[in-house]
């Protein structure tokens, strides 16, 4: 018998095997396909790998503002794809030798759990005192009349040719990232959300900011919509959106970013354990399903899907399944995204907070007069801090600029250490950087901003 068995060898599953045999278990990964999961093979590398071709796109042009003359002769896709097959290659080839270097057994196959012990692979009967579900989730093309002739987000990083013009329907982080970055090679980018904003989720004002960007950019965002009918044509797609005001539309390709749990096939409703509304499998605090002895993590539990939130629980699930009495610190968890400008944000939103009660003070600090972003021409963007005027505590912090999937990280260690806003005001950075900018939106939200007019 194993100590602990995981079931899906993305980020979750691969941290969770690691800390399991590092704390001493008899351990096996299970994965039905490839090692890496979504994240290293369709998600989280390929789409940087994209976006960073995207940014240096866009520096090239902008070379001449520092006196150097280039010329974009054009854009190779072929060469894109292949550095994205290359890169997971090496990631997947790291993940086999490390699963090797800690004995952790790797099984391929595809798991059905018939109770809280015992798990059959392709007819082979596995026993485990723990079990850990990390099956990640996978794209989502249903919800609109013919929709299901769209191509997922994941789709997109194999094109060997872009089309001229392209509707993405949703605006969470998967889709924003698909509209800048198709919209910086020349795409004619249509961004069709339901709701009222993008990126409903995060705090106001970077759903603000990351509208007026995308705009700039030539996107055209479209709220309160979604898709009444989607036809096929000889060379593309005829839509019709129903919202406060009927449109056509003609494009090239239709995108969906929307992912879900992957719960189907694992046995899951014949042992019991329970799902979210949004699908996903319901956890407690410890990540511990409603069936004793069975943890889950990471995308498969549904909520932000994000492949550090999967590792990070993997951990937590493994330390639990080895005896530990660990409890998983949700309001930790990050977001990023490696748009044009950079997205990153930790805790509440403005909005979250007042709704939960506190009594929110903000402070904010512009891009625009940082000296480095100056320097170096990416102006554009702020961070923002939001804090409790109570006690000073730090509730969120929300970034758009340049660099803020980098800085994001500041924020979320100041709130595992619970340093007020008065500490972080107080502290120091290296000047010039981009870094400077989290402390002048924590002075300004004790009301003594150096580099801001007083009011």
């Amino acid at each position: 018998m194993y100590d602990v068995v995981i079931i899906g060898g993305g980020p979750g599953g691969y941290a969770a095997a690691i800390r399991a045999a590092q704390l001493g278990g008899k351990t096996a990964l299970i994965e039905a396909a490839s090692l890496g999961g979504t994240c290293v093979n369709r998600g989280c590398i390929p789409s940087k790998i994209w976006l960073r071709a995207a940014y240096l796109y866009t520096m090239t042009k902008r070379a001449g503002d520092f006196g150097i003359i280039l010329s974009l002769s054009g854009l190779n896709l072929n060469k894109i794809v292949e550095r994205k097959n290359g890169v997971a290659s090496e990631i997947r080839m790291g993940m086999k030798s490390l699963l090797a270097n800690y004995g952790i057994e790797h099984i391929n196959g595809r798991a059905v759990i018939r109770n809280s012990k015992e798990i059959d692979v392709d007819g082979k009967k596995i026993e485990a005192r723990i079990i850990i579900i990390a099956t990640g989730s996978s794209p989502d093309v249903t919800g609109a009349p013919g929709i299901d002739m769209a191509v997922s987000v994941d789709q997109l990083f194999d094109l060997a040719k872009l089309p001229k013009s392209a509707l993405i329907l949703g605006a969470g982080s998967n889709e924003i990232e698909a509209a800048n970055m198709l919209a910086v090679f020349g795409v004619k980018v249509h961004l069709v959300a339901d709701g009222a904003r993008i990126l409903p989720l995060e705090d106001h004002d970077i759903s603000q900011r990351m509208s007026q960007a995308l705009r700039q950019q030539g996107v055209e965002v479209i709220t309160r919509h979604n898709i009444m009918s989607l036809s096929k044509r000889e060379t593309g797609y005829s839509i019709v959106l129903a919202g406060p005001k009927e449109r056509s539309l003609d494009v090239d390709m239709v995108i969906v970013g929307k992912r879900k749990p992957n719960t189907e096939g694992l046995g899951l409703k014949n042992i019991g354990v329970v799902l979210n509304d949004d699908g996903g499998i319901k956890v407690n605090d410890s990540l511990e399903t409603s069936v004793r002895g069975i943890y889950a993590i990471g995308d498969v539990t549904g909520g932000w899907m994000l492949s550090h939130a999967a590792s990070s629980m993997g951990v937590t699930a493994s330390e639990n399944a080895m005896g530990g009495n660990k409890t998983y610190p949700s309001h930790l968890v990050s977001r990023g995204l490696w748009t044009i400008p950079q997205v990153g944000a930790v805790g509440l939103s403005e909005e979250e907070a007042e709704k939960k009660g506190y009594d929110v003070k903000t402070g904010e600090f512009p891009y625009a007069i940082n000296g480095l972003a100056m320097g170096h021409g990416l102006t554009e963007g702020s961070v923002k801090v939001v804090s409790d005027a109570k006690d000073g505590d730090l509730l969120g912090v929300h970034i758009v600029g340049e660099n803020a999937t980098e800085l994001i990280g500041e924020a979320v260690l100041a709130m595992q250490f619970e340093c007020s806003v008065d500490e972080l005001a107080h502290s120091i950075r290296v000047h010039p950087s981009c870094s400077e900018t989290l402390v002048d939106a924590a002075r300004d939200s004790d009301g003594w901003a150096l580099y801001l007019p007083k009011t």
